[in-house]
């Protein structure tokens, strides 16, 4: 090791220091502490110091101050060399080998597989509709006397709504019969002239012509007398019309005309309100034609049914449930298809019933039914979120005997709506999954092929026995 030192004229200390290293740490550190001892011992004991530049103009009585003050200037700096030196001599002579050590496995939560009991369904969009819907309009014309209705609430059938002024009603009513009273008359009257007629005929005082008049006219009186009483039952009728009921049970709108105008009756008659009928209430979707058919074949398969039968014989079930329903908790029965498939869509309008006694469904509202395509059967699932993709392949990681991740090869089913999904049993049995299986399904990333894991339950407590 070689040292230079050059000193400032001004100051007299040194501004720059070269180190030139020719060997390495390891095999050499003995011979660099000797070298740096000898010539720590060399600058103290030698009158005319060489470590001085020439260029520097010193003279002979400073010299004893400049070693000094070269020896405080890098004494620091030798000491902290010497004792690093020894430390690095120390961990490499002395301190054991490193080892590399593992890190544990990581944890990961499994769970096995459930077994569950589970249907098939398809599932369409609809709505629900009014089993019956009623425009309340006036058979006669009239002013508006009464409405015995609040508007929105609940009307049985034949409950008064809206009533009319009766009073033309009456006053026509007892014209018309009025008018019996004089076909009364005009027939006695003929059916007496008649009788002194047919007499002078029998005593061959009149002739046989004018007989025939006077029955004629007897006749007559009475055709109009039963007109006159057909008359009477019809305005009579029109009173009866006055009083505006409900035609079937429902709930009813706000009524569109109020007390003191007037109603028309024909073809200009005004929309008074409406009525819907509530229970039971209608379903309405499309399906497509095969799975109809399909419908109608397994259905008609179970209960000895022909294709050709109605679809309300069949009694297919469905389930539905509205916006805010979780699942599909209302159930109702298929009564009607369509007789033609839309040519643009390549669907069927389907309509199922159901009880709505409780009033809970409205017309119009948006839902969701299902119905069953398959029987009952056993199937195995997974949480979806354990469920791995290799490309075009399914798979999840499983714990061996020995707490090491292996991959099972799986054919997906459909997603449950709890988030589990079935798995299809395969066509070999070769590394199937199986009901006894730990399958991970949290920490999947941490999970590496071939490599031991630390498995753990849902509580977080560890699997001893995978």
């Amino acid at each position: 090791m070689e040292s230079i030192f050059e000193f400032n004229r001004e100051t007299e200390m040194p501004f720059e220091s070269k180190q030139i290293s020719s060997s390495p740490l390891e095999g050499k550190l003995a011979e660099l502490l000797d070298q740096i001892e000898q010539r720590l011992v060399e600058d103290l004991s030698t009158p005319e110091t060489t470590l001085l530049s020439p260029k520097v103009g010193i003279q002979p009585f400073e010299r004893n101050t400049l070693k000094l003050r070269c020896l405080r200037s890098h004494s620091l700096p030798l000491a902290v060399l010497v004792m690093s030196c020894a430390f690095i001599s120390s961990v490499i002579g002395c301190a054991p080998p490193l080892t590399k050590s593992e890190p544990p496995p990581p944890r990961v939560t499994v769970q096995h597989p459930e077994n569950r009991e589970i249907v098939d369904y398809n599932v369409y969009n609809g709505w629900m509709a009014a089993s019956q819907v009623v425009e309340v309009r006036s058979r006669v014309r009239g002013h508006i006397e009464k409405v015995h209705f609040t508007d929105g609430q609940f009307v049985t059938k034949d409950q008064l709504l809206f009533e009319l002024d009766p009073r033309p009603f009456q006053a026509e009513i007892q014209v018309a019969e009025g008018q019996i009273e004089v076909d009364k008359a005009q027939l006695e009257f003929a059916q007496a002239e008649e009788d002194r007629e047919t007499e002078l005929f029998e005593k061959k005082v009149s002739t046989k012509a004018t007989l025939q008049q006077k029955v004629a006219a007897r006749k007559s009186w009475e055709s109009k007398l039963a007109a006159a009483g057909e008359e009477v039952r019809r305005r009579k009728l029109e009173l009866e019309y006055a009083r505006i009921t409900a035609a079937v049970a429902g709930k009813i709108s706000r009524a569109q005309l109020v007390a003191g105008n007037l109603v028309n009756a024909g073809g200009s008659d005004p929309l008074l309100t409406t009525i819907v009928a509530l229970d039971p209430i209608f379903v309405y979707f499309f399906v497509d034609e095969r799975s109809l058919l399909q419908y109608r074949e397994r259905n008609g398969a179970m209960k000895g049914r022909s294709q050709n039968t109605l679809l309300k014989d069949s009694q297919i079930p469905f389930e539905f449930g509205l916006e805010t329903d979780d699942g599909f908790p209302n159930k109702g029965v298929l009564d009607f298809s369509d007789n033609r498939i839309d040519s643009g869509t390549g669907t069927i309008e389907v309509r199922g019933v159901t009880d709505n006694s409780q009033s809970k469904f409205l017309p119009g509202s948006r839902v969701r039914v299902r119905i069953p395509i398959s029987e009952p059967y056993s199937a195995l699932l997974v949480p979806d979120t354990a469920i791995l993709s290799d490309q075009d392949q399914r798979y999840v990681l499983a714990l061996n005997s020995e707490k090491v991740v292996v991959r099972r090869n799986v054919e997906m089913g459909r997603l449950l709506s709890d988030g589990m999904r079935v798995i299809l049993p395969r066509k070999s049995d070769d590394h199937a999954v199986s009901v006894d299986d730990w399958i991970i399904v949290q920490g999947v990333q941490r999970a590496r092929l071939n490599y031991p894991v630390e498995p753990m339950n849902a509580d977080g407590e560890s699997v001893s026995q995978p």
